[in-house]
């Protein structure tokens, strides 16, 4: 980047510069504690270029929409096309998020992003004794293609582009949006979305997983062939460092483990029979907007080179499009306070910017009620005209890339790529991916970090505005919403009246013939597409899939 001379002038003056700094700060110190961010990466007191000297811009920053696309994955990026705007949102019954969705489009919402409730993550219909207390609580309860029908119903579905956080029961959610696409007479290859369908970060940071890790690897790889085949357009599988982050890792670790799951899925899919450039172009990713607003632009900018370094030269992809790391990002719920929920604001607007100046391809602002209930209408106005306001009003899109360049940025993403290569090269020692699952690694890693940084708030050495400083005394919120426990009274009489009028028997072949399937080899998707058609229940596709494949067990993550 420079040459000799001029690294010789600017070393000179910056010894200069340090000998004089040091009486000042005989004077006047600085603040107390450690500089490091929150992968414990030491921040300098001054960033020059004597850092990037040996920076080789072409083969680690290049330029936007050409490989290794640290600065972004679309020549023009927000001049182009600005971030999709996907609320994430699901409650109650499908009615009452239908409303919400029809309500969040209106505002300028240009995507919609479902949340499911925790009976329909883990694969149980409202009427099962383990769903008691929890249908409709977190998310929207999908029983069958009943529901799905009214979720979007009034919606077209080959003008939206939809997000489905769903993983080990997303073959049959997928399959319900095909069918409810069907029924408006779209066809397959018109839909536009992604579903979650990464089941690894379940074992290891979030728990709604139903099959153990190689049924379920089974699972996504059929998704991936039936779509390349039949939903062209679909993103396969969003592989989420989010989840990651949400339960206590580092940046440095959510980028690691959430590639090391890449890696597997990748890997997966080859042994499967597929071709890398015929599945690769349609995996995307899910990141976390965390509190550290610049180590989160290196992040993501480490990460997209570090993926397309992987899949240049570890799978040997030559189509562009499957080293290109395109990902959805959503603002770090676990930084929410309900002290000063007003705080929330400002906190969501920082971190949203950071994934704008990241070169996210979509994002979700959290609301900030949500450290209370589900958000409320006002509050989701609020989060979304914040993305609103940096579309528009910020500037920060009239250029691609604004802080590549900067000393501490290429730096801090140097350091991020190489702290989180090693990762990567020691789950490759433990086996992979699933592997560093099976034996508690990956838990263990995220676990030591969560308690670290909770020990920091505890001890004061993290402040948290309104929690450990400048607190005051506030009223307890009122207004909030509730997801009324009838619900889950009027899902169960849904259920009972779907199971009086459909084909019973219809339902009980397709359903035998699932059982068969998952025994063999054959992909299971056109089956699982049979049975929603057919209005099998959701529990019943995935107790069919439970007697066949068993349920996971968690390993312990202590000594």
């Amino acid at each position: 980047m420079f040459d000799d001379k001029k690294i010789g002038e600017i070393r000179e003056g910056y010894r200069k510069w340090t000998d004089v700094l040091e009486a000042r700060l005989a004077k006047r110190p600085e603040r107390k504690g450690d500089f490091v961010n929150t992968s414990d990466i030491p921040v300098e007191r001054l960033y020059t270029p004597l850092g990037v000297a040996d920076f080789d811009y072409m083969r680690e920053l290049g330029l936007p929409g050409e490989y290794p696309f640290t600065r972004g994955v679309q020549p023009t990026m927000y001049r182009g096309r600005l971030w999709t705007m996907r609320q994430y949102a699901g409650f109650a019954t499908a009615e009452d998020t239908n409303r919400r969705y029809r309500f969040l489009l209106e505002q300028g919402q240009t995507g919609l992003s479902v949340a499911f409730d925790l009976p329909t993550q883990i694969g149980y219909d409202s009427d099962h004794p383990l769903a008691q207390g929890e249908v409709g609580k977190v998310g929207v309860a999908i029983d069958s293609l009943k529901d799905m029908e009214m979720l979007f119903d009034q919606i077209p579905l080959d003008k939206v582009s939809t997000s489905m956080t769903i993983n080990a029961p997303a073959a049959v959610l997928l399959a319900m949006y095909i069918a409810v696409a069907e029924g408006q007479r779209v066809s397959s290859k018109e839909l536009r979305g992604t579903i979650q369908n990464d089941i690894l970060k379940e074992y290891s940071a979030r728990g709604t997983y139903i099959f153990p890790p190689k049924p379920s690897m089974r699972i996504i790889t059929d998704i991936f062939s039936f779509c390349s085949r039949e939903v062209p357009q679909w993103n396969t599988i969003s592989i989420s460092g989010y989840h990651i982050r949400e339960a206590g890792s580092t940046a440095v670790q959510e980028v690691a483990f959430t590639l090391a799951n890449g890696i597997a899925y990748v890997e997966a899919a080859i042994s499967a029979g597929l071709d890398v450039d015929e599945f690769a172009p349609r995996l995307s990713f899910f990141f976390n907007a965390h509190l550290d607003f610049l180590e989160e632009i290196a992040k993501f900018r480490a990460a997209r080179r570090l993926w397309a370094r992987i899949m240049r030269e570890r799978f040997k992809a030559k189509d562009p499009r499957s080293m290109m790391m395109r990902f959805h990002t959503q603002t770090a719920g676990c930084t929410l306070t309900a002290q000063q929920p007003k705080n929330n604001i400002v906190r969501v607007a920082f971190q949203a910017l950071s994934a704008v100046l990241g070169g996210t391809q979509s994002l979700h602002t959290n609301s900030m009620d949500e450290a209370f209930c589900l958000p409320s209408e006002e509050a989701v106005q609020i989060a979304l005209r914040t993305q609103q306001l940096i579309a528009y009003e910020s500037g920060a899109t009239d250029t691609v890339d604004p802080l590549g360049g900067s000393y501490y940025i290429e730096e801090l993403t140097k350091e991020v790529f190489g702290r989180a290569q090693d990762y990567i090269d020691k789950i490759d020692e433990l086996g992979g991916a699933v592997s560093a699952v099976e034996k508690g690694f990956i838990q263990r890693e995220i676990q030591d970090s969560a308690y670290r940084y909770q020990r920091e708030i505890e001890k004061g050495e993290r402040v948290v505005v309104g929690v450990n400083r400048f607190q005051v005394e506030e009223e307890s919120p009122k207004d909030l919403l509730r997801v009324d426990p009838s619900v889950r009274v009027s899902q169960m009489e849904r259920l009972k009246r779907l199971k009086s009028e459909r084909d019973s028997r219809r339902v009980k072949d397709i359903v035998s013939g699932l059982k068969k399937a998952a025994q063999g080899n054959d992909n299971l998707m056109p089956i699982i597409l049979d049975a929603v058609r057919a209005y099998a229940t959701l529990g019943e596709i995935c107790d069919a899939l439970r007697g066949v494949f068993g349920e996971y067990q968690p390993v312990s993550t202590i000594g």
